[in-house]
């Protein structure tokens, strides 16, 4: 915090080419039902402190990526319409496994695929590999470009799925117990054993006021209990703060999700654990951007999965040569 001319102020660490790690302009109330009472009263709500935990003998950190490749235009070959838009798309799927001392990338999963509502779309084969075929559904209340995105988007979150579990089945013969951190929500995958969703950067508020500024008086580490909340999918959820130095309020926090079905003394204990693993994992700002949120294990495995989409311009200069033929 610096004064300048009377005004107090600070820097965000956080790289704004990823906008905020907290978007105070947009920052609204979120419609949810939120049950405050899971882990304490909540008259009794105040940060937590970390309590000794056994650690798991692994933790593995799941994250995807994703790059549109090139747009394409689809002839209508009944000539009802001239042509629709696509997109081509690549996106990966990774699993790096912390245990021993060491990280190490246990799975990886590399895609391709055209994005449409033509009903005409078919695959794509390039010598960069073959564009499958995915038809999403044309929806009057959003834009075209928002209902592409969001089915590559799941596409992304399938393969996320699938690398997670063939990630468990290679460490199966030397790790006894792990901990499956996924880099962004958990929706989707609240059936897998062990799992949290690890969300680094905040749009919406679901805690009342006073409960909320209390998130900001967090201290390292520190975490608040556990809630229940439902939009349109039901989750377990606590804020928890890395390690950071100085910034804003909010500098260093996270919100972490857990599946709902889980009993009130398990999840209790799967927030514990995060606590006392996650912040050995922060990064600092001379070495990411995006600290301390971006864990180094995610920061890792983004890199070596974006080396893996291939380079750019041959990937396009294949599909120019596909739609030659």
């Amino acid at each position: 915090m610096t004064a300048v001319a009377g005004m107090n102020f600070s820097i965000d660490s956080w790289d704004p080419g990823y906008g905020s790690s907290m978007e105070a302009e947009e920052l609204a109330r979120s419609g949810a039902e939120v049950e405050l009472e899971v882990e304490v009263p909540t008259e009794e709500w105040a940060p937590i402190d970390p309590t000794p935990v056994s650690p798991p003998e692994a933790i593995l950190f799941v994250d995807g990526v994703r790059r549109i490749d090139a747009r394409v235009w689809i002839d209508d070959q009944a000539g009802m319409n001239s042509a629709s838009i696509g997109l081509c798309a690549s996106y990966a799927a990774g699993v790096v496994c912390c245990c021993d001392g060491r990280a190490h990338v246990v799975a990886t999963d590399v895609r391709r695929g055209v994005f449409t509502v033509a009903s005409e779309a078919g695959d794509i084969p390039t010598s960069a590999g073959v564009y499958r075929a995915f038809r999403a559904t044309a929806k009057e209340d959003k834009p075209l470009a928002v209902v592409l995105s969001s089915a590559l988007q799941e596409q992304l979150a399938e393969a996320e799925l699938d690398t997670s579990a063939e990630a468990r089945r290679a460490i199966a013969g030397h790790v006894g117990s792990d901990l499956l951190v996924v880099d962004g929500p958990l929706s989707g995958r609240t059936h897998l054993p062990r799992a949290v969703g690890f969300i680094k950067s905040h749009q919406t508020t679901y805690l009342p006021g006073d409960l909320n500024a209390m998130v900001g008086r967090l201290g390292p580490h520190q975490r608040t209990p556990v809630f229940l909340m439902g939009t349109t999918w039901v989750r377990h959820s606590w804020y928890l703060r890395l390690p950071s130095v100085g910034g804003p309020p909010w500098s260093g926090v996270v919100r972490v999700e857990a599946a709902p079905h889980l009993g009130r003394a398990e999840v209790a204990e799967l927030a514990n654990l995060t606590q006392s693993v996650l912040g050995r994992f922060a990064s600092v700002a001379y070495k990411d951007s995006r600290a301390p949120q971006n864990l180094y294990p995610i920061a890792g495995l983004e890199r070596d999965l974006r080396h893996r989409l291939g380079d750019q311009q041959f990937v396009y200069r294949a599909l120019r040569l596909a739609a030659a033929r």
